[in-house]
C-alpha cells in the first residue's frame, strides 16, 4: 500500500479533496451539472498530482543532499507531467466543459497545495 509519510502533505491533500467537493457543489448550483463536473475535475487534477508528488517524496530514504535534490526534482517533474496530461485529457474528452469553472477550481486547488508550508510536521500535545 502506498502511503504518504509527511503530515503537511496529507493535510493539504485532505483540504484539496474537501475543496473539490465544495467546488462541485458551488459550480453545480451556479451553472448546472456540467459546471459541477468541470469544477470537480479542475480541483481533483491538483489532488491527483499532489498525491503522486507526496508518494514519491515519501519513498525517499537517502540522506545525502544530492539524493534529496534528485528525489525532489523527480517528484516535481512527475507532478507537472500528471497536471499537463490530465488538463489535456479533460479539455479533449469532456465536451460539456465550463472552462472558467474548470481552470478556476484548478488554480484555487493549486494555491491550497502551497499551504503545506504552514502545516506543522508534529503537533505538540
Amino acid at each position: 500500500m502506498l502511503s504518504i509519510k509527511s503530515r503537511p502533505l496529507r493535510v493539504v491533500i485532505f483540504w484539496q479533496l474537501m475543496f473539490s467537493l465544495l467546488a462541485a457543489i458551488v459550480c453545480g448550483l451556479h451553472s448546472g451539472v456540467d459546471a459541477a463536473i468541470s469544477g470537480f475535475l479542475g480541483a481533483i487534477i491538483s489532488v491527483i498530482a499532489g498525491g503522486a508528488y507526496a508518494i514519491l517524496i515519501s519513498r525517499h530514504s537517502g540522506y545525502s543532499a544530492s539524493g534529496v535534490l534528485r528525489t525532489a526534482l523527480r517528484a516535481e517533474a512527475t507532478k507537472i507531467v500528471v497536471i499537463v496530461m490530465a488538463l489535456w485529457a479533460v479539455f479533449v474528452m469532456f465536451k460539456g466543459l465550463h472552462p472558467v469553472m474548470f481552470i478556476g477550481s484548478f488554480v484555487v486547488a493549486v494555491l491550497i497545495s502551497s499551504m503545506a508550508l504552514f502545516v506543522p510536521e508534529k503537533t505538540d500535545k
